[in-house]
Protein backbone atom coordinates (compact mmCIF):
# COMPACT_ATOMS: atom_id res chain seq x y z
CA UNK A 1 0.00 0.00 0.00
CA UNK A 2 2.82 2.50 1.22
CA UNK A 3 4.44 1.76 -2.58
CA UNK A 4 1.14 2.55 -4.73
CA UNK A 5 0.71 5.75 -2.02
CA UNK A 6 4.27 6.62 -3.52
CA UNK A 7 3.34 6.15 -6.83
CA UNK A 8 0.43 7.88 -6.76
CA UNK A 9 1.87 11.20 -5.35
CA UNK A 10 4.80 10.57 -7.60
CA UNK A 11 2.64 10.63 -11.05
CA UNK A 12 0.44 13.53 -9.86
CA UNK A 13 3.50 15.34 -9.43
CA UNK A 14 4.67 14.47 -13.12
CA UNK A 15 0.90 15.29 -14.78
CA UNK A 16 0.97 18.46 -12.30
CA UNK A 17 4.88 19.37 -14.04
CA UNK A 18 3.46 18.69 -17.24
CA UNK A 19 -0.04 20.72 -17.29
CA UNK A 20 2.61 23.91 -15.53
CA UNK A 21 4.75 23.94 -18.30
CA UNK A 22 1.86 24.18 -21.01
CA UNK A 23 0.94 27.09 -19.79
CA UNK A 24 1.22 30.87 -20.08
CA UNK A 25 3.03 29.99 -23.09
CA UNK A 26 2.64 32.87 -25.79
CA UNK A 27 2.26 31.97 -29.58
CA UNK A 28 2.86 33.91 -32.87
CA UNK A 29 -0.28 31.97 -34.65
CA UNK A 30 -2.37 34.09 -32.29
CA UNK A 31 -1.68 37.14 -34.24
CA UNK A 32 -2.16 35.47 -36.99
CA UNK A 33 -4.36 37.72 -39.50
CA UNK A 34 -3.70 40.88 -36.50
CA UNK A 35 -2.99 44.31 -38.38
CA UNK A 36 -1.06 46.04 -38.83
CA UNK A 37 1.02 43.82 -40.45
CA UNK A 38 4.70 44.23 -38.96
CA UNK A 39 7.14 44.39 -40.98
CA UNK A 40 10.75 45.23 -39.27
CA UNK A 41 12.04 47.02 -42.60
CA UNK A 42 9.50 49.56 -42.60
CA UNK A 43 8.85 49.84 -39.05
CA UNK A 44 12.66 50.25 -38.35
CA UNK A 45 13.16 52.80 -40.87
CA UNK A 46 13.96 56.41 -39.79
CA UNK A 47 14.53 58.16 -36.48
CA UNK A 48 12.76 56.25 -33.28
CA UNK A 49 12.66 57.25 -29.82
CA UNK A 50 11.96 54.55 -26.87
CA UNK A 51 11.01 54.89 -23.56
CA UNK A 52 11.75 51.89 -21.25
CA UNK A 53 12.04 50.55 -17.52
CA UNK A 54 13.73 47.51 -16.25
CA UNK A 55 11.93 45.43 -13.38
CA UNK A 56 13.58 42.52 -11.46
CA UNK A 57 12.43 39.34 -11.64
CA UNK A 58 9.79 39.91 -8.96
CA UNK A 59 8.46 43.20 -10.83
CA UNK A 60 9.95 45.64 -8.84
CA UNK A 61 11.35 48.73 -10.88
CA UNK A 62 15.06 48.86 -11.26
CA UNK A 63 15.85 51.74 -13.65
CA UNK A 64 14.45 54.10 -16.24
CA UNK A 65 16.01 54.94 -19.80
CA UNK A 66 14.98 56.50 -22.84
CA UNK A 67 16.89 55.89 -26.78
CA UNK A 68 17.17 57.24 -29.77
CA UNK A 69 16.86 54.74 -32.79
CA UNK A 70 18.00 55.23 -36.58
CA UNK A 71 17.62 52.45 -39.35
CA UNK A 72 18.09 51.89 -42.63
CA UNK A 73 17.38 49.35 -44.90
CA UNK A 74 18.24 48.64 -48.33
CA UNK A 75 16.93 45.40 -49.69
CA UNK A 76 17.06 42.41 -46.75
CA UNK A 77 19.94 44.51 -45.23
CA UNK A 78 19.42 46.83 -42.35
CA UNK A 79 21.06 48.53 -39.52
CA UNK A 80 19.67 49.78 -36.22
CA UNK A 81 21.59 52.07 -34.42
CA UNK A 82 20.46 52.59 -30.17
CA UNK A 83 21.69 55.12 -28.20
CA UNK A 84 20.53 54.51 -24.38
CA UNK A 85 20.64 56.80 -21.50
CA UNK A 86 19.55 55.20 -18.13
CA UNK A 87 17.89 57.34 -15.32
CA UNK A 88 21.06 57.16 -12.98
CA UNK A 89 23.59 58.45 -16.02
CA UNK A 90 24.84 55.57 -17.82
CA UNK A 91 24.73 55.43 -21.56
CA UNK A 92 25.13 52.88 -24.09
CA UNK A 93 24.78 51.96 -27.20
CA UNK A 94 24.22 49.28 -29.70
CA UNK A 95 24.29 48.66 -33.57
CA UNK A 96 22.23 45.83 -34.72
CA UNK A 97 23.26 44.28 -38.11
CA UNK A 98 19.58 42.77 -39.15
CA UNK A 99 18.71 40.44 -42.41
CA UNK A 100 15.43 39.23 -43.51
CA UNK A 101 16.09 35.68 -44.37
CA UNK A 102 12.60 34.98 -45.77
CA UNK A 103 9.13 35.63 -45.54
CA UNK A 104 8.92 37.27 -41.91
CA UNK A 105 11.70 35.84 -40.85
CA UNK A 106 14.91 37.94 -39.83
CA UNK A 107 18.33 37.19 -38.40
CA UNK A 108 20.56 39.87 -36.22
CA UNK A 109 23.76 41.12 -34.94
CA UNK A 110 25.09 43.34 -32.98
CA UNK A 111 28.14 43.59 -30.38
CA UNK A 112 26.89 42.86 -27.45
CA UNK A 113 24.76 39.92 -28.71
CA UNK A 114 26.37 36.38 -28.32
CA UNK A 115 25.90 34.21 -31.62
CA UNK A 116 22.71 35.08 -34.43
CA UNK A 117 19.43 36.83 -32.91
CA UNK A 118 16.68 35.12 -34.60
CA UNK A 119 13.20 36.52 -35.05
CA UNK A 120 9.61 35.63 -36.68
CA UNK A 121 6.66 38.14 -37.31
CA UNK A 122 2.69 37.16 -37.66
CA UNK A 123 0.39 39.69 -37.89
CA UNK A 124 0.98 42.69 -35.65
CA UNK A 125 3.58 40.46 -33.47
CA UNK A 126 7.27 39.59 -33.54
CA UNK A 127 8.98 37.09 -31.38
CA UNK A 128 12.79 37.36 -31.67
CA UNK A 129 15.10 35.94 -29.33
CA UNK A 130 18.78 36.23 -28.49
CA UNK A 131 21.45 36.32 -25.77
CA UNK A 132 23.00 39.40 -24.71
CA UNK A 133 26.05 40.18 -22.84
CA UNK A 134 24.54 41.99 -20.09
CA UNK A 135 27.11 44.42 -17.36
CA UNK A 136 25.99 44.72 -13.48
CA UNK A 137 28.26 45.67 -11.08
CA UNK A 138 31.41 45.11 -12.96
CA UNK A 139 30.57 41.36 -13.67
CA UNK A 140 29.53 40.23 -17.41
CA UNK A 141 26.43 37.90 -17.61
CA UNK A 142 25.19 36.10 -20.48
CA UNK A 143 21.00 36.56 -19.92
CA UNK A 144 18.77 35.04 -22.66
CA UNK A 145 15.99 37.76 -23.77
CA UNK A 146 12.26 36.38 -25.32
CA UNK A 147 11.31 40.17 -26.84
CA UNK A 148 7.69 39.95 -28.10
CA UNK A 149 6.95 43.14 -29.69
CA UNK A 150 2.99 44.57 -31.10
CA UNK A 151 2.49 46.97 -33.63
CA UNK A 152 -0.25 49.13 -32.30
CA UNK A 153 -0.27 51.19 -35.73
CA UNK A 154 1.99 52.86 -38.60
CA UNK A 155 4.14 54.84 -35.77
CA UNK A 156 4.02 52.43 -31.88
CA UNK A 157 5.45 49.61 -31.51
CA UNK A 158 5.22 48.12 -27.97
CA UNK A 159 7.83 45.86 -26.44
CA UNK A 160 7.75 43.04 -23.52
CA UNK A 161 10.61 41.57 -23.16
CA UNK A 162 11.95 38.30 -20.65
CA UNK A 163 15.43 37.91 -19.73
CA UNK A 164 16.28 34.91 -18.29
CA UNK A 165 19.26 32.88 -16.92
CA UNK A 166 19.49 29.05 -17.24
CA UNK A 167 15.75 29.14 -18.07
CA UNK A 168 15.13 30.83 -14.48
CA UNK A 169 13.58 34.57 -15.30
CA UNK A 170 15.91 37.39 -13.31
CA UNK A 171 14.06 40.73 -15.36
CA UNK A 172 11.75 41.88 -17.44
CA UNK A 173 12.01 45.08 -19.70
CA UNK A 174 8.83 47.37 -20.68
CA UNK A 175 9.45 49.50 -23.86
CA UNK A 176 7.53 52.26 -25.96
CA UNK A 177 8.97 53.15 -29.71
CA UNK A 178 7.63 55.63 -31.41
CA UNK A 179 8.63 56.98 -35.31
CA UNK A 180 9.49 60.04 -35.37
CA UNK A 181 8.67 62.37 -38.14
CA UNK A 182 11.66 63.08 -40.29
Amino acid sequence: MKAYSYLLAWGSLCLMLVGVSGCGSASLDEHKGTQPELKLEQFFTGKLKAYGMVFDRSGNLLRRFNADLIGHWEGDTGELKEWFEFDDGEKSTRVWQLTKTADNQYQGQAADVVGIAKGQTQGSALYWQYDLLVEVEGETYQLTLDDWMFLLDEKRLFNKTEMTKFGFKVGEIVLYIEKLDD
